[in-house]
């Protein structure tokens, strides 16, 4: 995801999309690649539906509480994730049903949505927050700090992020409702997979828009 402009730091172009291929391969590692390829791969090796998706989660609960141990800081996401994928646990525990665990991702994008929507209501939207990472990867801790005071000064800058905050909430219900007919509906082992290549789509549209949009306005770092 691009972020809004902040003020030049001496990074050359070359160490911001490193640091920005960084970020997005860590990304990738926890949504796509332990989840979807940690469930089949342990299919193959014949465990049970249940196991195949909880074994995963777990792994991906341990490198994110690894990551914030090594930042020294709590990242809001990350917690929320963590709690989603123990409700999802804990739900699939008291009812013994596989699919129960597969709407767990309907859980957390249905839920995530709507608070990226509620967040429209007060001082830190969305994108400001979570553009924190990829600022700070891009041009430190002090670009960050600039880029972010331009919030109490500017109201286009404002208007700017609540409405791409707006438009990735409104993406994360739609992809939860997608999700939950998926889940119901498929075949057991093709939710994974399925699921995926939908939110890839979603994700794609999203994407595309969010970087028409900053590159229009003027908006990248």
């Amino acid at each position: 995801m691009n972020a809004p402009q902040a003020p030049t730091i001496d990074r050359t172009p070359e160490q911001k999309r490193a640091a920005v291929r960084r970020h997005l391969l860590r990304q990738l590692l926890l949504e796509l690649v332990i989840p979807l390829g940690g469930y089949y791969a342990l299919r193959a090796a014949g465990v049970n539906p249940w196991l195949a998706l909880i074994a995963p989660a777990l792994l991906i609960v341990g490198l994110l509480a690894y990551h914030g141990i090594r930042e020294r800081r709590v990242d809001a996401f990350a917690l929320f994730t963590l709690s989603m994928i123990v409700v999802g646990t804990v739900m699939t525990l008291v009812t013994g049903d596989p699919r129960t665990l597969m709407v767990r991702d309907s859980w957390i994008f249905g839920v995530l949505g709507l608070w990226v929507l509620a967040t429209l209501a007060t001082q830190r939207p969305f994108i400001r927050t979570t553009a924190r990472a990829i600022v700070t990867a891009k041009i430190g801790e002090e670009g960050y700090r600039e880029w972010d005071a331009r919030w109490d000064s500017d109201s286009r800058f404002r208007g700017q992020l609540r409405l791409l905050t707006a438009v990735w909430g409104a993406a994360f219900v739609l992809d939860a409702l997608v999700r939950v007919v998926l889940a119901y509906t498929l075949p057991l082992d093709a939710i994974p997979l399925v699921s995926t290549l939908q939110w890839l789509v979603v994700l794609a549209l999203v994407i595309t828009f969010h970087n028409i949009y900053v590159t229009r306005h003027g908006l990248k770092v």
